[in-house]
């Protein structure tokens, strides 16, 4: 087995929903077209998988979303331990990514990133399918 990655900063994550805060923005920048539904930055490839060493009974990660909040749609990001059969699955740089069919298509073209700084950590999606957001940035419609 590998060694684990080195930490960023990390406070405690227990249970099987992963607790970050997770941001909707609408994508500023034109992304490079790509095949894949979702693609991952280093920094939350890099998150991610230390993370999953952290909980080595889990094979990867779920995106899904749900209704909440003032806009309508919300993401999801939980540990998991098999793939469904209606997942879409994402390989990128050793990280297993599933995502809930619900949210294929509201993720097509999206870039997961993940962000630090002295108030919070999240992943944050770059969507370019976004129409709108709410003004706290955690709901979004499409």
């Amino acid at each position: 087995s590998s060694p684990p990655p080195p930490p960023l900063r990390t406070g405690s994550m227990s249970g099987s929903i992963l607790r970050a805060s997770i941001r909707a923005v609408s994508a500023r920048r034109r992304l490079i077209p790509t095949r894949a539904a979702l693609t991952l930055t280093p920094v939350a490839v890099h998150k991610i998988k230390q993370l999953l060493w952290e909980k080595p009974e889990y094979i990867g990660m779920t995106i899904g979303v749900r209704t909440r909040g003032c806009n309508g749609l919300s993401y999801t990001l939980e540990y998991t331990k098999e793939k469904r059969d209606s997942d879409e699955e994402v390989i990128q740089d050793g990280v297993r990514i599933f995502i809930q069919k619900k949210a294929q298509l509201t993720l097509l073209g999206t870039e997961m990133d993940y962000t630090e700084n002295k108030l919070a950590s999240e992943f944050v999606f770059h969507n370019p399918n976004i129409k709108g957001t709410c003004g706290c940035g955690e709901s979004f419609h499409v």
